[in-house]
């Protein structure tokens, strides 16, 4: 194996083209690791820390294009040449999306350079200076959808008092979801225009509720992120304020839905005073929050994300549901298998399902070593739910939304494991992700021994999306997973399966089931 680093002089791309083609140049044998960054002094860091940085990648500077591919000779060669045909191919400009194409006109170099009346600016520079470039878009009199992360926390303050006294909107940073007027900003999919609109800190999140409300029938307004730290202690959550403002002055916003992990205990309190204040009905899904908490009237507090979905859909449509999805019928699990394997690339889903899980399973860890090169990687002697795109797993490399790698070793880990009893698995479709992402799963189910455990799965999409949700779950089924609707669903399966306890009540096992509560409202 050798390792070599690529540096390409004042060579920009965006960080999501990177991550693609990343995936793309990593699919050939040979090819252990790979990684397209911008030269900023915390990506050599990132790199340095992973084995990924030589002497070449040390000079790299902020406006470069560093490169750095481990593997078999030849194929490191191979991987390094194609690298600038790759970044010029169909789809991979900094402007692409789904309205890039041959009517889309000269790129714009500046935001000085946008078209008149442009009012949103995207922003995906490397984060040291994302702040200056929402800063611009502000000034222009465009909203900001700022999708860099390492963007210091004063500076996304500072961003956000500007952004309220001009009347816009700084949707984060780190902000990876957002559909405004129907078009999908960051990862997002493609739902039915509707009645719903939804302000999150949580893209997974957002992306489940959404798809979920396109599959109930319903269908969204808009989806606005705020940035996963915008209501923490620090922030105040004042895009999540200024988003809920903007949903309630809109005519085509009939009911809003909020999305997040818990925020802060005040600015949780403040969020919900002032949503229970707009006139409109409001959902509020604080994952992990207390759900005995007071309310204002006209706030429903739903527990999980496919709650808060079937809570808008029916207050959408002006009636009840049909049920909701029956639990799959798992095999009892045979000693030794007694450890859940749930390996999530939506950390918003691995927290649900920490919660869902912890009280039934009672020992659970949200930790395992990251994977060695060349070794399997080693799983703990307690149920694990991991986050396979936290930092720690995704630094060198692509999230596994775009690439399966490391998720697949896992996959292939627990798989093989005689202590395992279920795997849960997440696939998350649309703009951003991976073309076939459920395909390289099955490879590895395919490959499993005849005793493996069994596979719960669940897709996050619409048919609408490039991917197809229908394609999807076709290909896991066809590799012989139990494909469930949601991420609620999924992690309630395996509850009552793996549950200490061998007693879940109905309330807690039925996904049909609803346990949100509308507070000041007589039933």
């Amino acid at each position: 194996m050798v390792l070599r680093n690529a540096v390409h002089k004042d060579l920009y791309a965006d960080s999501v083209a990177l991550m693609r083609v990343a995936a793309r140049l990593a699919e050939p044998p040979g090819v252990e690791a790979i990684s397209l960054v911008m030269g900023t002094p915390a990506n050599r860091d990132v790199l340095a820390r992973s084995g990924l940085l030589t002497s070449p990648g040390h000079d790299a500077g902020p406006n470069d294009l560093l490169v750095a591919v481990r593997g078999e000779p030849d194929a490191v060669d191979t991987a390094l040449a194609l690298v600038i045909d790759a970044l010029s191919g169909p789809g991979e400009g900094p402007g692409a999306g789904p309205e890039a194409g041959a009517d889309a006109g000269p790129p714009v170099r500046s935001l000085a350079g946008a078209p008149a009346g442009a009012s949103l600016a995207l922003i995906s520079t490397p984060g040291p200076y994302a702040a200056a470039e929402a800063l611009k878009a502000l000034r222009l009199g465009m909203h900001a959808f700022v999708f860099s992360d390492h963007v210091p926390i004063e500076q996304e303050v500072l961003l956000k008092r500007e952004a309220a006294r001009r009347g816009l909107l700084v949707m984060g940073p780190d902000c990876g979801t957002a559909v405004i007027g129907g078009i999908p900003l960051g990862f997002a999919n493609e739902v039915r225009a509707g009645c719903v609109g939804l302000v999150g800190a949580s893209g997974t999140g957002l992306q489940q509720v959404s798809s979920l409300l396109h599959s109930m029938g319903s269908g969204v307004s808009h989806v606005i992120g705020t940035g996963s730290r915008d209501v923490s202690a620090e922030v105040g959550g004042p895009t999540m304020r200024a988003g809920l403002d903007a949903l309630a002055a809109d005519p085509a916003t009939e009911v809003i839905v909020l999305v997040s992990k818990p925020p802060a205990p005040h600015v949780s309190g403040q969020l919900l005073r002032h949503a229970g204040a707009l006139g409109k009905p409001v959902v509020a899904c604080f994952l992990g929050a207390d759900g005995n908490a007071p309310a204002p009237a006209g706030v429903t507090l739903a527990p999980t994300l496919s709650e808060a979905a079937r809570s808008a859909a029916s207050l959408a449509v002006g009636g009840a549901l049909p049920p909701g999805e029956e639990l799959p019928k798992l095999p009892a699990p045979a000693p030794p298998r007694r450890l859940l394997r749930a390996l999530y690339a939506g950390g918003t889903f691995a927290h649900e399902a920490a919660l869902l899980l912890g009280p039934a399973l009672g020992d659970l860890t949200r930790t395992a070593p990251p994977p060695v090169p060349g070794a399997a990687p080693r799983l703990p002697d307690r149920h694990l739910v991991l986050d396979l795109g936290d930092d720690e797993f995704t630094a060198g490399r692509p999230h596994p939304m775009i690439d399966p790698t490391v998720r697949t070793a896992y996959l292939r880990a627990a798989l093989a494991d005689p202590r395992s009893a279920a795997v849960v698995l997440d696939v998350v479709i649309g703009h951003g992700a991976a073309p076939d992402p459920a395909a390289a799963l099955a490879g590895a189910l395919a490959e499993a021994p005849d005793d493996s455990p069994p596979v719960i799965a669940f897709v996050v999409g619409t048919d609408d999306d490039p991917q197809g949700l229908t394609a999807q779950r076709r290909i896991l089924r066809d590799a012989g997973a139990y494909v469930v609707d949601s991420s609620t669903t999924a992690a309630r399966a395996c509850a009552e399966l793996l549950s200490t306890e061998g007693d879940l009540s109905p309330a807690s096992a039925t996904h049909g089931s609803t346990s949100a509560s509308r507070i000041g409202e007589t039933a």
